[in-house]
């Protein structure tokens, strides 16, 4: 009984802190991406923007992702605007899913910069267990707001942030 009571509270250590380890991030890490064309960028260009920028981490296949992006594309124009934000959607399909991307991304009408993260460096280095992820930056480039997921009203949390980043 106490060999089972030691194996049980040392897995509750190991994930404890395993989950203590994947604390939120404060800057964007030095990973490189890809458009859509093959070009490759390194994301910490996008925290030296001087403007806020919206990070969200998607794929085809998620139903909450698309969901997310299409609100965010009908605000995305008054958001440029309101706030001057640029929207950055990461998809994090592999190598089988990519194809499908472009003819998404035309279909759905959305004009944000797409970017690739096909072998998932950035999403590991950011930490990001599930899609969709969003992140927000600053002017600054420092990581202001994350959520993890998408509900109907999610959109409403992020213009708050950028209200307050825009002293409104």
């Amino acid at each position: 009984m106490m060999k089972q009571w030691f194996s049980l509270m040392s897995l509750v250590l190991f994930f404890g802190t395993q989950a203590l380890a994947q604390d939120k991030i404060k800057r964007l890490p030095n990973v490189v991406v890809k458009t859509l064309e093959g070009k490759s960028v390194n994301i910490q260009e996008y925290g030296r923007k001087n403007k806020p920028v919206v990070l969200s981490f998607w794929a085809t296949w998620c139903g909450p992702c698309k969901k997310e992006l299409d609100e965010l594309h009908k605000t995305y124009g008054a958001w440029q605007k309101k706030y001057q934000v640029e929207i950055v959607a990461v998809t994090v399909d592999d190598a089988r899913g990519l194809p499908k991307v472009k003819p998404m991304v035309a279909q759905k009408g959305w004009k944000y910069t797409i970017l690739s993260d096909m072998n998932k460096e950035l999403q590991e280095a950011c930490n990001i267990g599930n899609v969709p992820y969003t992140i927000l930056l600053d002017k600054k480039g420092n990581v202001v707001y994350q959520h993890n997921g998408y509900i109907a009203g999610d959109e409403k949390e992020l213009e708050k942030q950028l209200t307050e980043l825009a002293g409104k």
